[in-house]
């Protein structure tokens, strides 16, 4: 794949241990970037960077001096460079919202908006020619939640989608492209529990057209798509990947 140069591109992506993360990490991989595997999860990290000759790191998002510390050695490993930056590291609640508590609403917001501000300011810090950014939102942040008890998640997600237009106005101008990615429900280690019960999965698959959940590759795509070359004219814009569901 020609880059917007004659180098070889190299990417960071948080959650890459596992779900939408580790499905960005093996497409990056294939499309020739140099990937930088961050995940809380080292473990499952290394096995990611392992199978894709990449490089693991663990942070904590919500950790500034954890996401300095990634940046800086990712700058290490790709000689000073990195050309782009994906945001899938996130986490959810299934709390009934009577029942939440401002450390449940704090803890999720935390992780998925603070920790995406986090990273998109140490990437564009790093950024000197210009690069890509796609954060990961999600359709409860436009429509309020599918699965019941997630109030604090589409909070957070909703902050999310405001967040990436905002850092899409600020960073233009110096050569930065961010965009976002909202996928609909995605058979992810997240899911996990709720789908346990097979008729909260019925429900919340039955809202979408096609009438099933996501594949992690299927958002995986729309991500390097907007990391790539291939959308150099797109910048701003929130790319839904759900099957439909918001045309329910």
């Amino acid at each position: 794949m020609q880059w917007f140069g004659d180098h070889e591109p190299t990417a960071i992506v948080t959650g890459g241990a596992s779900g939408i993360g580790k499905a960005t990490c093996e497409l990056l991989a294939k499309d020739g970037y140099r990937v930088a595997v961050a995940d809380r999860d080292r473990a499952g990290a290394e096995a990611v960077a392992h199978a894709i000759d990449g490089y693991a790191f663990a942070v904590d998002v919500a950790d500034e001096a954890s996401v300095i510390a990634l940046f800086e050695a990712a700058a290490a490993a790709f000689d000073g460079r990195l050309d782009a930056l994906a945001t899938p590291a996130g986490i959810a609640e299934t709390t009934p919202f009577l029942e939440l508590t401002p450390e449940i609403f704090r803890r999720v917001n935390e992780i998925n908006v603070v920790g995406t501000f986090l990273c998109i300011r140490a990437a564009a810090k790093r950024m000197r020619e210009g690069g890509r950014i796609c954060t990961v939102a999600s359709v409860a942040g436009k429509r309020g939640g599918g699965l019941s008890g997630t109030g604090a998640y589409a909070a957070s997600k909703g902050a999310v989608l405001a967040l990436s237009r905002s850092a899409a106005r600020a960073l233009a101008p110096q050569g930065i492209a961010v965009n976002c990615v909202a996928p609909g429900p995605t058979l992810t280690p997240m899911l996990d529990r709720p789908f346990s019960d097979p008729n909260q999965k019925q429900r919340v698959e039955s809202m979408t057209l096609l009438g099933r959940s996501g594949d992690p590759r299927e958002i995986a795509e729309a991500i390097a798509w907007l990391l790539s070359p291939r959308s150099s004219y797109v910048v701003g814009e929130t790319v839904t990947v759900d099957g439909g569901l918001m045309l329910d």
